[in-house]
């Protein structure tokens, strides 16, 4: 079967036409209409072509037509605009501002209005001290050439190595356009000022150590002075992140700083130490002879109240032996008796008659059995 017979009933399908085809179709067809030349007559026939000759007025009206079509085609097309998910569109009208438009497809009046695209979700930032470079996908920093943004005198007139970085956002799209003529420049200006100037107002060492404390001080006036040098506070950027990626002595001064700070490590490791050694032996001595001091102030006021106490017994004893001295002698020696006997081994009854100690059964010796002391009576 042939590529006849597999044709559609209504015709040939037509391809595609590629882009050079189009023009050129386009091309053909105004040569064609603004051409003089009016179709030959066939062959053979010797009559002269019809008609009076065409005047030049009737060319400049159809190339006025078309340019009018172009401008009114044109015209349709622009008046149509899309902005992306990150973008905004602000809008002017004469000259002067008329709207700013969100996200998404708008519509503005065609050779009126100017459309102004910023993108307000990208981070931009700027490098001080140093440029990042990325060849082979692969981020270098190189610093050479930059000593000239990075090199600062610190407070105690020494020169210390800053390199930071600047990260902002668009705010007010509006202002980032038309109210600064270079925002990335008045950033970079303002932003090397505020770091030298606060720098410059510290020592080497607390620079060194207070990095993060460095780069809030940097955004907060940043931030200010970009908003105070515009009318109402209209910069048209964020600051979003100060931070400062390298701090460090010159490369000429390097050993004798590392000496200078090994040194100082030192000095620090050796008063940790002392005074590690002083918490552990102070405190202990102190404790102790606070101690001291305590068990004198208790056995003091335990002497005196023994002796307090042992006077007040006296006095009373002394009461009542003068009222009644037989009664307070027999109690007394009964009481003495009382402690004193349980505590005695061996017991002596001594008559004045008997010329020889009496035999008494020991009681505490096993089985009973009597001893006879072999100490003599005395009368």
């Amino acid at each position: 079967m042939s590529n006849q017979d597999q044709q559609p009933p209504w015709g040939k399908k037509h391809k595609p036409q590629t882009p050079e085809e189009v023009v050129a179709q386009l091309i053909n067809k105004l040569q064609d209409f603004f051409s003089d030349k009016k179709t030959p007559p066939p062959p053979g026939d010797g009559r002269a072509p019809a008609g009076p000759p065409s005047s030049p007025f009737a060319n400049i009206g159809k190339l006025l037509a078309v340019i009018l079509i172009i401008v009114v085609l044109q015209g349709v097309y622009s008046s149509f605009f899309k902005i992306a998910p990150s973008e905004v569109g602000v809008i002017l009208r004469l000259g002067q501002y008329s709207r700013t438009t969100p996200p998404g497809l708008h519509f503005k009046i065609p050779y009126i209005d100017r459309l102004y695209k910023v993108d307000v979700e990208n981070i931009r930032k700027e490098e001080f001290g140093f440029r990042s470079r990325t060849p082979d996908q692969r981020a270098v920093i190189d610093t050479r050439g930059f000593d000239m943004e990075s090199l600062m005198l610190t407070a105690d007139t020494n020169v210390i190595n800053v390199a930071w970085i600047v990260q902002y956002k668009v705010a007010d799209p509006y202002a980032f356009l038309f109210k600064v003529s270079d925002v990335r420049q008045a950033i970079r200006d303002i932003s090397e000022s505020v770091t030298r100037r606060i720098v410059g107002n510290m020592d080497f060492d607390y620079v060194l150590s207070n990095r993060d404390l460095l780069a809030a001080s940097v955004k907060a006036e940043l931030q200010t002075q970009l908003d105070g040098l515009f009318p109402k506070g209209m910069s048209g950027v964020s600051i979003g992140t100060v931070q400062f990626q390298d701090i460090n002595p010159p490369d000429q001064v390097k050993p004798a700083f590392n000496e200078v700070n090994e040194a100082d490590q030192d000095m620090k490791r050796l008063v940790n130490e002392a005074q590690e050694t002083y918490n552990r032996v102070i405190p202990k001595a102190s404790g102790d002879a606070k101690k001291m001091i305590e068990e004198a102030y208790g056995y003091q006021a335990q002497r005196i109240n023994n002796a307090q106490g042992e006077t007040q017994r006296f006095n009373d004893i002394l009461a009542e032996y003068n009222n009644a001295p037989d009664v307070t002698r027999t109690r007394m020696y009964l009481e003495t008796m009382k402690e004193t006997l349980p505590n005695v081994k061996s017991v002596y009854v001594i008559d004045k008659d008997q010329q020889s100690p009496l035999p008494l059964l020991n009681i505490s010796s096993p089985g009973g059995q009597s001893t006879i002391q072999p100490k003599s009576a005395t009368p």
